[in-house]
C-alpha cells in the first residue's frame, strides 16, 4: 500500500470537449484559477468524470447494514487496495464503500497520469496545493455520501476513511459536514488546505471523532507534517485519537485491531 503504485493499464473515459476543457484550465497555475465560478464548474465537471469511470467496490456480508465506512485508496492504487484489510476487520453489519479516483497527471512525478484524488506539486507543507483537485474530490465524496442517505444510512452512521492521500481528502470532507458523521479514519496522511480550516469547518463538525493514525518511520508523509496537522486540527477544537506505530508508510497489523475498535465504537456502540 505504498503512496506511488505503477500503474499497468491506464483505462479513462474519453469524455470529449468536457475533458478538454476540464484538463486545459485544470493544469492552470492555482494563482490562476481564482475565480469562484470557475472553481465550481471545474468540480461539477470532475464530479461528472469521476463518476462516469467506474463504480466502486462494495462489500458487504448482509442485505441491510445498518452503517457504511467509504474508504478511498492512496496515490496511485485503486479501491481494491483496501479490500483485504476490510475483509480482515470481518464488520458484517457494515456496507464498506471503496472508490476509484479518476486518472490525472501528476506533477511531482513528471506528469505521468495514474490514480489521484488531486494533483501533486510534492509532499512537503511549503509546495502548492491543488484546491481545486482537493475540492472537486470532496464533492465527489459528498455525492457518495448523499448515496447512502437515500439508501437509508445516515450520516451518524456514515465513517469516512482513507490512506494517504485519500486520508486527506477524507480529512477536509469531514470537517466541511453541516451533520457530523460517526467518525474519520486518517491512515498515514495530514490535513490540507490548513490555512481555510477555520473558515471552511462546520460547527456540527466537531463532534466527529477523528482517529489519525501514522508510522514512526514514514518518509513520504512525515511523521513531523502528520503532528502538523494534528496540532492545527486540535487549535480549531477537534478531539484526535492518536495512533503511531513502528511501520514506514504502510498498514501495521495492530492498527487493523484498533480500527476494528474504533468503527465498533462509533458505529456499533
Amino acid at each position: 500500500m505504498s503512496e506511488i503504485h505503477s500503474v499497468a493499464t491506464l483505462n479513462h473515459v474519453d469524455m470529449g470537449g468536457f475533458k478538454c476543457v476540464y484538463m486545459a484550465i485544470r493544469n492552470k497555475p492555482a494563482n490562476i484559477i481564482n475565480n469562484t465560478s470557475i472553481i465550481d464548474i471545474l468540480i461539477q465537471l470532475s464530479i461528472i468524470m469521476s463518476t462516469a469511470i467506474e463504480s466502486p467496490v462494495e462489500i458487504c456480508q448482509i442485505d441491510n447494514p445498518t452503517a457504511s465506512v467509504i474508504w478511498l485508496h492512496g496515490l496511485g492504487a485503486d479501491g481494491h487496495d483496501f479490500a483485504p484489510v476490510v475483509e480482515m476487520l470481518n464488520l458484517p453489519n457494515i456496507r464498506f464503500v471503496l472508490p476509484h479516483a479518476p486518472y490525472q497527471k501528476i506533477t511531482m512525478n513528471n506528469g505521468y497520469e495514474m490514480r489521484a484524488w488531486y494533483d501533486l506539486f510534492g509532499l512537503n507543507s511549503s509546495h502548492p496545493q491543488d484546491e481545486v483537485g482537493i475540492e472537486s474530490s470532496r464533492a465527489y465524496v459528498e455525492s457518495l455520501i448523499a448515496k447512502e442517505n437515500q439508501r437509508g444510512i445516515a450520516n451518524s452512521n456514515i465513517v469516512l476513511a482513507g490512506f494517504s492521500q485519500g486520508g486527506a481528502v477524507a480529512l477536509h470532507t469531514a470537517m466541511c459536514q453541516k451533520q457530523a458523521l460517526a467518525g474519520v479514519l486518517a491512515l498515514s496522511t495530514y490535513l490540507p488546505l490548513q490555512d481555510k480550516l477555520a473558515t471552511q469547518k462546520s460547527t456540527q463538525s466537531l463532534s466527529t471523532p477523528i482517529f489519525m493514525a501514522h508510522g514512526s518511520f514514514d518518509e513520504v508523509i512525515t511523521l513531523e507534517r502528520c503532528r502538523q496537522s494534528i496540532s492545527v486540527l486540535q487549535e480549531n477544537a477537534y478531539q484526535i485519537e492518536w495512533h503511531e506505530y513502528a511501520m514506514a508508510h504502510s498498514v501495521h497489523p495492530q492498527e487493523i485491531n484498533d480500527i476494528r475498535l474504533f468503527l465498533q465504537t462509533v458505529l456499533i456502540g
